[in-house]
């Protein structure tokens, strides 16, 4: 089995050098992994900085993490498809903990995860509770490991998702109670927390995952998110 690494992407000049740098490192040795940048339309240099990298870099159909990660499922050569954000970086035994996985009868999975920026006593807590196999404790920047076929068979993220795309995916995958949190750290930004502050973004994220649950409008949660947190990439 070999695997397919797919990173969204979206002005992301700063991160993405190192990032395949790394990801690079885990798949040493392996003749069959590739990594694929889907990048959603960024105004930088994202894309010829991974073009430079000998990786395949593409620009997706259509902006948006959800249809970014699709687009590149279908175009991955390989039976293992691994998602992870351009800002987060998994254990470097990623792939031989995901083969690992797959022996032990698990479908899918993911990691928890501790914040790499300076964490604080409070995001301490985050991160902590990133290893118990909750809905409420899931998200992209853990990570996503599955096989193709799977992927195939549940439809892919939904394009028509705004937001919260990996939290209806991911249900999907734990309702089949065989999704695994594999107990190693990766290792994720803290950059939405640089620029709000901890209360802010978890006021932020628990009200999305609130109206989400209660049956909220895609473009409803959008805006109501917009409007609670700042990130310099959001538009």
């Amino acid at each position: 089995m070999a695997i397919s690494i797919i990173v969204p992407t979206y002005n992301e000049e700063c991160t993405i050098s190192d990032q395949i740098d790394y990801l690079l490192k885990g798949i040493e040795g392996l003749s069959k992994a590739e990594i694929i940048i889907v990048d959603g339309g960024s105004s930088d240099e994202t894309t010829a900085k991974a073009r430079s990298k000998n990786v395949t870099a593409v620009r997706s159909p259509s902006k948006g993490r959800a249809a970014q990660m699709n687009y590149g499922a279908s175009i991955a050569k390989n039976d293992i498809l691994y998602f992870v954000h351009a800002d987060t970086q998994p254990p470097l035994t990623f792939v031989d903990d995901i083969l690992e996985s797959f022996t032990s009868n698990y479908e899918s999975g993911c990691y928890r995860y501790q914040f790499k920026d300076y964490p604080t006593p409070l995001l301490r807590i985050n991160a902590y509770c990133t290893r118990f196999k909750r809905i409420m404790c899931r998200g992209g920047d853990q990570t996503l490991f599955i096989k193709k076929d799977l992927f195939n068979e549940l439809g892919g993220f939904r394009e028509d998702y705004l937001i919260m795309e990996d939290y209806d995916f991911i249900q999907k995958l734990m309702n089949r109670k065989s999704f695994r949190v594999i107990q190693k750290d990766a290792f994720v930004s803290a950059r939405k927390y640089d620029h709000n502050g901890y209360f802010q973004v978890n006021f932020a994220n628990l009200v999305v995952f609130m109206m989400y649950f209660a049956g909220a409008s895609q473009e409803l949660m959008v805006h109501a998110y917009k409007n609670l947190i700042y990130h310099p990439k959001m538009g």
